[in-house]
């Protein structure tokens, strides 16, 4: 007996790491007393032998039974193997019995050759004695994966039945918060935490628990947005995005920006045709038909007359490549320009009878409403961030802006966020500049600071996202006008067997995301810089050149499309104002805006980064809705 326990107490010290002297403090969170795991996994050999408190959510976990240990000799056997009698007299045992006991393989072969009487025992020991004592339940050992959030790698946790219940802790998504040592530990985990005390468990029904079962995918998590960031992807997204934040701050910090709040409710449309969300405070009755989605006139609709046009540019196409005559190529062209022409005027009678909608909603009731006229959701922060730029010089807004756009588009969402910039004496080239140094900035920075995040993302999302950031980081993009971007477009469209463009890429034709595609995935493989666009692109505040266009540029990244928006502002009164009157925009909402070129005017550019698609890009994702923490979009708010 004695040489039993010295083996045993020999091999507890042996597995049992001594506390470091040299070891480094671990300092535990300031509110809540535990240590986060990513303090421990980040300096595994050196916090060996550590006594800490940890918090987290099970992972994965399995359940180890503990082999009975052999008894030290025939005297004990005896012992177990008794019945009790009168007196605690124990009745004899023959060796046969005993060899039956402990040799598993002779108690078959008795049991087969006429082993009758081992038989008759052994019904005998199945029959239940009332005084007889209940076995205890076999011990066991459970290893559990613990996550907290902080880190994509788990730590081990290892707890004694004699500690905790094991079948509490194994549930997937148990919250437990344990006390104990850090060990050394065999296979993948370098360091182990055996638990001395299981101080909360938060259990979990299992059969209920969404994440209980593996491999979910991500649309089907974003209907359980309570949960989900208790996944890997989820959780490392959503580090990579608060690194994110804090790098843009960080930015603008070190470059004297000054941080302005913009407000959330505004009555004012930020871009002269947006579709915003309605703040009501009262019940409405049904809403007339909006006009964004068909505006009909004379019994044809706008749609009608864009999918005739695109039909009309098909044929030419086919004319092209058949070799017709020249007759009939320039009567398809003509009859091209004026249906385009008649898309042209019902979308400018659209944007009238926008502001004319957008005018009649302020006819509320006041006295029962809580704003006395119609307000909405922002859309952009800009035309109010301007007010500051006009004062402060540098100025930026970090925030949620709103579109009510019913597209079912990866790379849209009816909340979204923005980081805006404004600039007081600076001209278009200056916006450019600084948008291009801000989205190289982020760049560097994940992976500088979320390197552990993308060596994740490169295995289990995309294995060219890396790659991709140091591009950026070490190239310029293609600058290039509005213009040059159709003549390349166009040539390809002529040229290129392989690819063919159904558009006729008039002045004026806004560019797709296919086009946008092309530009940077196909041709030159890097960013491009559009710059000086069409009137009708661009928001109403974009200043007008001498050329017909205005300067307002995009900032196409390769596989997602336009990552920043920015332009010059009209600082010029004659020159916004007949704008305004142009779009059919009330005029009585701007007035406040047009009083910063009566008195002080500047010249000003800034931008727009769409936060939401910066973490899209930096993951590779394919859906935005993936990347927003509780992502809202049309028919969808469930929280």
């Amino acid at each position: 007996m004695a040489a039993a326990k010295t083996t045993t107490t020999s091999a507890q010290q042996t597995s049992s790491a001594p506390l470091r002297l040299d070891a480094p403090r671990i300092p535990p969170l300031a509110y809540s007393g535990r240590v986060q795991l990513k303090a421990l996994l980040d300096r595994p050999e050196s916090v060996v032998g550590r006594h800490v408190i940890v918090g987290g959510w099970v992972k994965s976990a399995k359940e180890v039974k503990k082999k009975a240990a052999a008894p030290p000799s025939f005297a004990t056997a005896t012992e177990e193997t008794t019945d009790a009698g009168e007196g605690g007299k124990g009745k004899d045992v023959s060796c046969v019995e005993i060899l039956q006991s402990r040799i598993p393989l002779l108690r078959s072969l008795l049991d087969v050759f006429g082993g009758g009487g081992y038989v008759q025992r052994k019904k005998r020991e199945n029959v239940i004695v009332p005084n007889h004592k209940v076995l205890p339940p076999k011990a066991s050992t459970a290893y559990l994966l613990l996550t907290d959030g902080s880190c994509v790698p788990s730590l081990q946790v290892v707890v004694d039945s004699s500690v905790a219940t094991p079948s509490r802790l194994l549930p997937t998504g148990t919250c437990l918060l344990v006390e104990g040592q850090l060990e050394r530990a065999e296979g993948k985990h370098a360091i182990e935490l055996k638990a001395e005390k299981v101080l909360h468990i938060g259990t979990v029904d299992f059969d209920k628990y969404p994440l209980s079962k593996k491999r979910i995918p991500l649309d089907t998590l974003r209907d359980y947005s309570q949960f989900r960031p208790r996944t890997t992807t989820v959780a490392t997204v959503v580090r990579i995005r608060s690194s994110l934040s804090f790098a843009t701050h960080t930015f603008f910090n070190e470059h004297a920006f000054i941080d302005v709040q913009v407000p959330i409710i505004t009555s004012t449309d930020s871009e002269g045709f947006s579709n915003m969300l309605k703040v009501n405070t009262l019940e409405q009755k049904a809403e007339k038909e909006k006009l964004d989605t068909i505006y009909e006139t004379e019994g044809v609709s706008l749609e009608h007359v864009k999918a005739a046009a695109k039909e009309k540019s098909n044929i030419i196409e086919h004319l092209k490549r058949t070799e017709s005559n020249r007759e009939a190529l320039a009567a398809a062209v003509q009859d091209l320009r004026k249906t385009n022409e008649l898309a042209s005027q019902m979308e400018a009678r659209e944007k009238r009878k926008l502001g004319a909608s957008f005018k009649d909603d302020d006819k509320v009731d006041s006295s029962k409403e809580f704003f006395p006229f119609q307000t909405y959701l922002t859309v952009s922060g800009r035309l109010h961030l301007e007010s500051y730029a006009c004062a402060l010089g540098n100025v930026y807004s970090f925030g949620p802006r709103f579109l009510a756009d019913k597209t079912d588009s990866a790379k849209h969402a009816a909340e979204m966020w923005m980081v805006e910039v404004e600039m007081a004496f600076s001209l278009l080239k200056d916006s450019m500049n600084c948008a291009n140094d801000f989205f190289k900035y982020l760049c560097n920075w994940v992976l500088i600071h979320c390197s552990e995040e993308m060596k994740f993302v490169a295995k289990r999302i995309d294995n060219t996202c890396v790659n991709r950031l140091q591009q950026i980081i070490l190239g310029s993009p293609v600058m290039m006008t509005y213009h040059e971007a159709i003549d390349v477009l166009r040539k390809l469209s002529y040229q290129a067997e392989d690819k063919k463009f159904e558009t006729n890429f008039e002045s004026g034709f806004a560019l797709t995301s296919e086009h946008l595609s092309y530009l940077t995935d196909t041709i030159y493989q890097k960013p491009v810089v559009i710059y000086n666009y069409p009137k009708e692109a661009k928001p109403f505040y974009a200043r007008q050149n001498d050329d017909g266009t205005v300067a307002a540029f995009d900032l196409v990244v390769p596989k997602l499309g336009t990552i920043i928006s920015g332009s010059q502002n009209e600082e010029r009164l004659n020159m916004i104002s007949s704008r305004i009157d142009e779009l059919g925009l009330p005029r009585e909402k701007y007035e406040w805006y047009l009083d910063l070129r009566r008195n002080g005017t500047v010249k000003n550019s800034g931008f727009t980064l769409r936060f939401d698609l910066m973490v899209l890009f930096a993951t590779g994702l394919g859906n935005v809705r993936d990347v927003i923490p509780f992502p809202r979009s049309y028919g969808k708010a469930n929280n």
